[in-house]
């Protein structure tokens, strides 16, 4: 089973707000095989968030399998049959022939109507780098000037990454820049411990670029399509214990 793999993760309600990787999908497109397991990350939400069990999945250590993409995930995807499905796939930056993981894998499958999301397994390449698309976050939270600029970027732009030690939500945090020092947003929160120790080992060795703003009235959410790569030594990425699977 040639596999792609996502990770589903949850957003309590407290204070804090703490995101935790609390699913798993294994997806085989090709012979439409799907496996969702709960993570360790699950119990660590239930533990210190009471993250609450999906429907669709009851059992913490079930091991769950469909011949068709589980409706939690297809219900984050706009239908093929929708009219404007096109102009989604091109805000997506994917071609006609993307499947709906490929889909997830971009659009991070986030809805108004819940706090839930969506992302893909970092994998390292052959020459141990690894390479990263996302949806700037905390656009909406910058500067006029900051957004103006947003405004005027072009694909292929080169951007600046940097590691905030101090950021009031979050601690950590991980900050896109231009090159003339403009604070775009913020990498995605799953990335951020991953991104942080790239940057450590790598020296600066990292590049980040524009692959594409989106105008209005693109949701805030998917204004900047973001592409992050890095050479990878030692490290093997979303490798901690909340990421594992709860059977095997």
């Amino acid at each position: 089973m040639q596999d792609k793999t996502l990770y589903l993760a949850w957003q309590g309600s407290d204070e804090n707000r703490l995101w935790f990787p609390v699913g798993r999908l294994d997806a085989d497109t090709q012979d439409s095989k799907y496996r969702f397991r709960y993570t360790v990350g699950a119990k660590q939400a239930q533990k210190h968030a009471d993250f609450p069990l999906l429907l669709e999945f009851p059992k913490l250590d079930g091991d769950y399998w469909s011949s068709e993409l589980f409706p939690l995930f297809q219900n984050r995807i706009m239908p093929p049959s929708r009219p404007d499905f096109h102009k989604y796939l091109e805000v997506l930056d994917l071609g006609e022939g993307a499947d709906p993981v490929e889909i997830l894998a971009v659009n991070g499958g986030r809805r108004l109507t819940d706090t839930y999301e969506v992302f893909p397994k970092l994998l390292k390449r052959d020459d141990g780098s690894f390479v990263s698309r996302f949806f700037l976050h905390g656009n909406r939270h910058v500067t006029k000037g900051s957004q103006k600029r947003l405004n005027e970027l072009t694909p292929g732009e080169e951007l600046y990454v940097a590691v905030e030690l101090t950021n009031p939500r979050t601690n950590l945090a991980v900050m896109i820049l231009t090159t003339d020092y403009h604070v775009l947003g913020w990498a995605p929160h799953y990335l951020v411990d991953d991104l942080a120790m790239a940057m450590a080992e790598s020296s600066g060795g990292y590049d980040a670029k524009v692959v594409r703003v989106n105008p209005q009235p693109s949701p805030s959410r998917q204004r900047l399509l973001v592409e992050l790569s890095s050479p990878w030594k030692d490290h093997e990425p979303m490798s901690g214990e909340n990421y594992l699977p709860l059977v095997d």
